[in-house]
């Protein structure tokens, strides 16, 4: 049983934004295509205890269509007051270069009636199928505040009577940088998972090629151009982020040769397209964040200075504790922990429950001669994925036994970029 669950929910995570986008297309209903999957999900759990099929995704693709026509003939869509997902006949100016239905739905839920965060959040949610608290994660914020902009976002949609539709050629500049932060979402979710391994390789896959469609659809727009180049260096080093015990390995002490030198070529071309247009916003100077370390010879000649200037301009164009957090720490290893810890006293609430502060807090604790326990236990409390609750327990075994100054190179926080 617990092998049918995984293997059902495996599926569902891979598929479901196709699954829907197929549906949408018979049904013209969001909730009516949500409604039968879900049918579709339930029959599942019954049928495939005898067998599971060869092809799942094709089997639930299916079973909801089955669903879905059921539901027609029942005029169950006819009585529902859910927005309409106009996917049939387009005018001659709609982004008719989309053929890929996964990303023209992701398209199609960044509405510009919505706010940036409202439009990632529903997409997420109904295409991507992540979780509330998955989408919490993302935007470091609480599940009741991401359940309101769920619902807000469908209100909003249904109060204006706005279709689901294709974006027009005029409409791409208002829901590229949402289609993006969606991508962005998907694949930090991939790169650290909030439950089981420490990496989920088929969303950062997915996000990839989602990501190298977007830039074929705009192949002068820089952002998207960053984003390429940001993932494909987190991406190159996949192979050296957990070691045989399934515990993560922090960039200080990766081993250097195992990372892909191909994509993180790709990743220095994506970027140097991207400063060809003067990119110099949010995922392009993130991007060269991330250059400058795939780019350094070890972790001892890394640019900390280059770094800190990087994250000074990316402050000023989207200001938030977590670039302000990974700030703290590069000015830790250019001035010392307690410039580190300086930096860090004005994020502790906004923080307050993001367990990366607290062991970032911990180690520059330990760093700079003082306790750090109490700070590790905070961090324990508050991680959900079990390596690294795993890793973090065992720096607080260290500190709890240890006689001098902890490492000054192993600094648990995602500005380390594991």
């Amino acid at each position: 049983m617990a092998e049918l669950s995984r293997v059902l929910d495996d599926t569902i995570r891979q598929e479901r934004g196709r699954i829907i986008a197929g549906l949408l297309r018979l049904c013209k209903s969001l909730d009516a295509a949500e409604d039968a999957l879900h049918e579709a999900v339930l029959a599942a759990m019954q049928a495939w205890r005898a067998q599971v099929p060869n092809n799942p995704g094709a089997w639930l693709m299916t079973a909801a269509k089955n669903s879905a026509q059921d539901a027609l003939r029942h005029r169950a869509v006819a009585e529902s007051n859910a927005t309409v997902l106009e996917m049939g006949v387009q005018d001659q100016e709609t982004i008719d270069s989309v053929s890929d239905d996964y990303l023209r739905l992701i398209f199609a839920c960044c509405h510009p009636a919505l706010s940036k965060d409202n439009q990632i959040a529903l997409t997420l949610k109904v295409v991507a199928g992540f979780s509330t608290e998955e989408i919490a994660r993302a935007f470091v914020c609480s599940d009741d505040t991401v359940s309101q902009r769920v619902l807000r976002a469908k209100r909003v949609l249904a109060d204006l009577n706005v279709p689901y539709s294709l974006p027009t050629r005029g409409e791409i500049e208002e829901r590229v940088a949402a289609v993006l932060g969606v991508i962005y979402a998907m694949f930090n979710e991939g790169h650290t998972g909030r439950s089981g391994p420490l990496m989920r390789l088929d969303l950062q896959v997915e996000a990839f090629r989602l990501g190298r469609l977007v830039t074929d659809l705009l192949p002068r727009e820089p952002e998207a151009f960053g984003l390429i180049a940001l993932m494909a260096f987190s991406a190159a080093r996949a192979r050296s982020r957990v070691g045989e015990d399934g515990l993560p390995i922090l960039l200080a002490t990766q081993d250097r040769s195992q990372w892909d030198r191909e994509l993180i070529h790709e990743g220095l071309m994506a970027l140097q397209y991207a400063r060809t247009f003067r990119g110099r916003s949010h995922y392009v100077l993130q991007a060269e964040l991330a250059a400058v370390h795939v780019t350094a010879v070890s972790w001892e000649h890394t640019d900390w200075a280059a770094i800190v200037t990087l994250y000074d301009a990316l402050s000023k164009i989207a200001p938030s504790p977590i670039v302000m957090l990974n700030r703290a720490v590069a000015v830790s290893m250019l001035e010392g922990p307690r410039a580190g810890l300086a930096a860090l006293i004005p994020l502790g609430r906004p923080l307050a429950q993001y367990h990366y502060f607290h062991a970032t807090r911990a180690d520059l604790l330990e760093r700079a001669g003082q306790d750090g326990r109490a700070a590790w236990k905070q961090a324990i409390a508050l991680a959900t994925n079990d390596g690294e609750r795993l890793l973090l327990q065992s720096r607080l075994a260290q500190a709890r036994s240890r006689q001098g100054p902890a490492d000054p190179q192993a600094i648990p926080s995602r500005a380390r970029r594991r």
